[in-house]
């Protein structure tokens, strides 16, 4: 099945552009070129700070957008449809469930779609009712229209069996962590003003479903002296929540790091005493399974997402229970002990042969 061509829509972009889907696809697509497919990411304009037309094997395709929150997603996504049919693609592989608006549009064009449910978007606490509909609408398209969906945990899994009674061509491929690459990076930390093994590290963006405000909050309670709260992200679109959270974290000491990849990310995962990840909706969240990766001791709230990660009941708060937050913190600061978890199943090697084995097993029908 060499060449088989393959339009990847529904992210950002790559490399280095912030959110968990595009992460996801960052790791996997130039594995799946490995396995002998042409694949094609489209990004949007917005978000690229470079000229590049390949990475890692990867073809990728910058297509015009504007940014506009609540219609940028739609209108790359139409556009990008429609490159793909010029193309002569054979696959049209959408992530995540705004994007799938357009799935019907693609059969008719008559693409096959590959749909990944990346989970439900509109319990994200940043959308109105207007988004939330169209987010809801996009999910009934995908789930009802793609060829094939793969779901990134059981969660979504039984949501959309028993929302659309979707059963049939449903994948469970997880979301996968890269090997940590264990380092110091001395220069960095001195210049954010953190000694190693002496902060608790929270990463991900700023949005109000991650409730890093409430991570906050529960820091202030801890009397620990010498230990510091860094939070390492940001938000694609500065509101009210991200300013808000940042007056917050500068106003109580809390270490702000910006968006970080690479060399500087993996030293803050390397010498934090826990990570911690409050948030009220995920789908399979990435950056918890890389603080994993790391041996990493954390905190997490009980939502069904966090859950399905299968940690220690110790390791798990009610979400928004600021206090209990609080106890699990201090609890994990005075043990100071590393981890070790299974993480096998979250393999990106292994996630790109069963990716690609969808797209074969689709090629091959009539």
């Amino acid at each position: 099945m060499n060449n088989m061509k393959i339009f990847v829509v529904g992210t950002r972009g790559i490399p280095n552009i912030m959110g968990g889907v595009e992460t996801h696809v960052e790791e996997l697509f130039p594995r799946i070129v490995t396995r002998g497919a042409d694949v094609t990411v489209v990004r949007r304009t917005c978000y690229v700070n470079d000229s590049l037309t390949e990475w890692h094997g990867v073809k990728l395709l910058d297509v015009e957008t504007p940014k506009k929150k609540s219609f940028e997603t739609i209108i790359h996504t139409f556009r990008a449809v429609y490159a793909a049919k010029k193309a002569n693609a054979d696959i049209l592989h959408v992530n995540a469930i705004g994007p799938a608006l357009v799935t019907p549009f693609a059969k008719l064009l008559g693409l096959k779609v590959v749909f990944t449910h990346h989970g439900p978007d509109y319990d994200r606490d940043k959308w109105g009712l207007v988004a939330k509909t169209i987010l809801k609408l996009g999910e009934r398209m995908g789930c009802t229209f793609a060829d094939d969906v793969i779901v990134i945990s059981n969660v979504i899994k039984d949501l959309i069996a028993r929302k659309y009674g979707r059963e049939k061509n449903v994948h469970l491929i997880y979301n996968g962590v890269p090997k940590p690459d264990i380092c110091d990076y001395p220069e960095y930390f001195s210049e954010l003003g953190i000694e190693k093994g002496k902060y608790v590290l929270g990463m991900c963006r700023f949005v109000p479903e991650k409730r890093l405000d409430d991570l906050v909050k529960a820091f202030m309670k801890i009397k620990q002296e010498g230990i510091k709260l860094v939070l390492a992200g940001d938000n694609d679109f500065e509101d009210k929540y991200s300013l808000s959270l940042k007056k917050l974290a500068r106003e109580n000491g809390v270490v702000l790091t910006g968006f970080v990849k690479g060399q500087k990310l993996h030293s803050l995962l390397s010498n934090a005493i826990c990570y911690s990840l409050p948030s009220s909706h995920e789908g399979l969240p990435i950056a918890l399974l890389e603080a994993m990766s790391y041996n990493l001791p954390v905190v997490v709230s009980d939502i069904p997402a966090n859950k399905e990660v299968g940690l220690q009941e110790e390791d798990y708060f009610r979400c928004g229970d600021v206090d209990q937050l609080a106890e699990k913190l201090q609890h994990k600061i005075n043990e100071n002990k590393r981890l070790t978890y299974d993480m096998s199943k979250y393999n990106w090697n292994d996630i790109a042969d069963q990716t690609y084995e969808v797209y074969v097993n689709l090629m091959n029908k009539k």
